[in-house]
């Protein structure tokens, strides 16, 4: 056919499963629309155009399906609820021969080729969870051939491998759906999700500058961690991740479960480290010093015991950090101009009477703006302390103690310091020298 017919192209692959199968066709394709059609099933001539007049009209319809029936082992109409998100959710009710636009495919990443089965399932959750309609045609266009009951038992003892996968994929969805994971007894998934929060109950802030959309993605936080999303960017006792979501970048950390006294005391009576961090960053912001703007918090508890605690915080656009400083990797200029802003950021801080007790290389962030001046920003904010009057010993202590420097750095960093605070940069020099670190 294809070599009677130059507009068909026959394409090879080794099997690799019918997501890599529609992937690798869909690549290859050159139309505007996708129309997958299974070997063994059948759609009416009037199908394509008609699906095309409906795409065409309307950009705001993702898929269009025909009315279905089936033959075979089994003959008759098969009936579809009307669609929904919170329905297909619970359960596919899109078969897999549906028209969608090739741009939508491009926009989700294709079929996901780690799924066993159900791809097709997947694959509309994905195109339609942010939104979009879908039409199904009146007539009886598609013909689905009905095969031995093997199939479906084998596709049921993979339901719960495909129904947790899809869950940890759309973790928002599920959350703002259903309040947690779909269930294996679907219909009552939001009841048992309800009673579960019951047992672990949660609290989560977010920013009012926010879209309110990203409550969803806040909550769910601790399956995007537990599956490893996004880019690792710290892991010891805390965890730091890079996690983009709706074209923005997100960096959450992870704080660990405490001891079994502080769980208790966090639970109850204390603020979280998450809830510090947040509130620290507003009051940095609020006082002119940098740091990374703060989105959101979250804690969990089980009952009355606290169990992890996330903060998030948007990307910072300071590229180094104090440790690239010791590395001399900047021109010399730049490093002098580096020191001097961290110099008379730390003088600013301690003005508010603010220290922060875990001051080291990499918790100072910096960067340089367009016009040459530096940016510098702080992190790690649940370690900041209010006191009423941060002393002169104090504060050149707690600029010294964890920043090593070599002797000039250390210099230009007092200057900046006491002339901010109108002290004797040498008596501050000769504190800071008695408390730091000589590098080489």
């Amino acid at each position: 056919m294809a070599q009677a017919d130059p507009r068909l192209r026959v394409i090879h692959q080794e099997n690799q499963g019918a997501s890599a199968a529609r992937n690798h066709a869909i690549r290859e394709a050159r139309g505007k629309y996708i129309l997958p059609v299974d070997a063994d099933n059948l759609v009416e001539s009037t199908y394509v155009p008609e699906a095309v007049r409906v795409l065409e009209a309307d950009p705001e319809v993702r898929v269009v399906a025909p009315r279905t029936d089936q033959f075979g082992l089994l003959t008759g109409e098969i009936h579809f609820p009307p669609y929904s998100i919170h329905r297909l959710a619970q359960k596919n009710m899109i078969d897999n021969c549906a028209m969608f636009r090739r741009s939508d495919w491009e926009r989700v990443g294709g079929y996901w080729q780690q799924l066993p089965t159900r791809e097709d399932w997947e694959f509309w959750i994905h195109i339609l969870k942010d939104g979009g309609r879908v039409v199904r045609l009146p007539d009886i266009q598609f013909h689905y051939r009905q095969h031995a009951a093997g199939k479906s038992r084998t596709l049921s003892s993979k339901a719960r491998q495909v129904r947790n996968a899809i869950c940890q994929r759309h973790p928002e969805l599920y959350e703002r759906e259903f309040g947690g994971p779909l269930r294996r007894d679907r219909h009552w998934t939001p009841l048992i999700n309800r009673l579960h929060r019951l047992l672990h109950p949660r609290r989560t802030v977010v920013s009012p500058e926010h879209p309110s959309a990203l409550l969803y993605f806040v909550r769910a936080l601790p399956v995007h961690f537990r599956a490893g999303h996004g880019q690792l960017l710290y892991q010891r006792r805390n965890v730091l991740r890079l996690i983009p979501y709706q074209g923005t970048d997100y960096v959450i950390k992870q704080f660990a479960v405490p001891n079994l006294v502080n769980r208790l005391a966090y639970g109850i009576l204390r603020k979280s480290k998450a809830q510090r961090s947040y509130e620290r960053a507003q009051q940095l912001l609020s006082i002119g010093i940098g740091t990374p703007l703060p989105v959101a918090w979250q804690t969990e508890r089980n009952l009355l015991l606290l169990g992890h605690s996330y903060y998030v915080s948007l990307l910072s656009p300071c590229p180094y950090t104090y440790a690239d400083l010791m590395a001399r990797t900047l021109p010399e200029q730049q490093a002098a101009a580096a020191f001097r802003a961290i110099g008379e950021t730390t003088a600013r801080l301690h003005e508010a009477g603010l220290i922060h007790r875990d001051y080291s290389r990499g918790n100072i962030l910096f960067g340089f703006r367009p016009d040459g001046t530096v940016r510098v920003q702080l992190i790690d904010l649940n370690r900041l302390r209010q006191r009423r009057r941060i002393t002169l010993q104090e504060g050149c202590r707690n600029l010294a103690e964890r920043l090593p420097a070599t002797p000039d750095q250390r210099r230009i960093m007092a200057q900046a310091y006491a002339q901010a605070r109108g002290f004797d940069p040498e008596l501050c020099l000769q504190i800071m020298a008695r408390a730091g670190k000589e590098q080489d």
